[in-house]
């Protein structure tokens, strides 16, 4: 079920201001289907609602350049997800264009959509925005990073502990080395601190240290 954040008033009000004819309810309606698969565990309407109230409070500060089109790749950018596959945000891409149609605002979406795979900006003026919102669970309170965890492990169950632990705690420090894990300054003020020592406390119980 829909929280507050992904409410279908909130998805029709912006479906409209994207100029989309229709209310889009049948596309609300296909989103939460894929949102609610059995193979899901964290990517689920979840993350979605915390994404989206990340987007919220940042689009308060009045920073973004195309705050509808970087909302609208939110509710798209985990659309299709398979943990055994490679190019869901391809494919979570693709499906934001099919509801957009093909216009320079879908590319854009589209566009931004494939950012949350590397986690890496472009160039464009707000590919800072949905990078820093969806790592913003690093930053979220000590349990629900470690509930966090637990469903990233349950979506990759088929892969032995051994491996997971060694693959896991390898992007995990990966995240950790980089000089700043947010990019824009509204985040960074925000997360940055907390995201750190929560990073430290995920590696710490992926892969334990040798006795």
């Amino acid at each position: 079920m829909f929280l507050h954040y992904a409410n279908l008033q909130k998805w029709q009000a912006l479906w409209n201001c994207c100029g989309m004819p229709g209310d889009g309810t049948a596309w609300h309606e296909r989103l939460a289907t894929s949102y609610t698969e059995p193979q899901r565990a964290y990517h689920t309407l979840q993350h979605l609602e915390e994404c989206l109230l990340v987007f919220d409070e940042a689009r308060a500060a009045g920073l973004m350049a195309n705050p509808d089109l970087i909302e609208i790749a939110l509710w798209f950018h985990d659309a299709v997800y398979d943990p055994q596959a490679g190019n869901n945000e391809e494919l979570s891409a693709q499906m934001a264009m099919e509801a957009l149609g093909e216009s320079d605002q879908s590319r854009e979406v589209a566009r931004l959509i494939l950012l949350t795979k590397s986690h890496q900006p472009g160039n464009g003026p707000d590919d800072a925005w949905i990078i820093d919102i969806d790592l913003a669970i690093f930053a979220q309170p000590i349990e629900r990073v470690m509930e966090y965890e637990r469903q990233i492990r349950a979506e990759y169950s088929w892969v032995p502990q051994a491996v997971y632990a060694e693959k896991r705690a390898e992007i995990l420090r990966g995240f950790l080395a980089r000089p700043q894990i947010y990019l824009t300054a509204w985040a960074q003020k925000r997360f940055e601190a907390c995201a750190r020592e929560n990073l430290r406390s995920l590696i710490a119980a992926v892969q334990p240290p040798a006795p």
